[in-house]
């Protein structure tokens, strides 16, 4: 698991207060939103801000492609990099 993978993990559950799941619970690709790990649209909220905030970058909630961004680890992980890359 890379180290962006491991603090994105690491943010779902402290941003929205998982305390009963831990890292190892959560898979790369694992859909986060419904039936997946279960996140809803207030978490998808709280998730966008937290990211905004600890990786410096802007997230376009209107944006057509902000919702695969967030389906799930892997491709949280490439948004953020190209993000910050850009």
């Amino acid at each position: 698991m890379s180290d962006l993978h491991h603090e994105i993990k690491q943010l779902i559950i402290d941003a929205l207060g998982l305390e009963d799941i831990s890292i190892d619970d959560i898979s790369d690709e694992q859909t986060l939103f419904g039936e997946g790990l279960g996140l809803d649209s207030v978490d998808a909220l709280e998730l966008g801000l937290a990211i905004q905030k600890k990786y410096g970058i802007k997230i376009d909630a209107d944006a057509k492609d902000t919702r695969d961004h967030f389906s799930n680890v892997t491709s949280l992980a490439a948004f953020v990099t190209a993000k910050q890359a850009a």
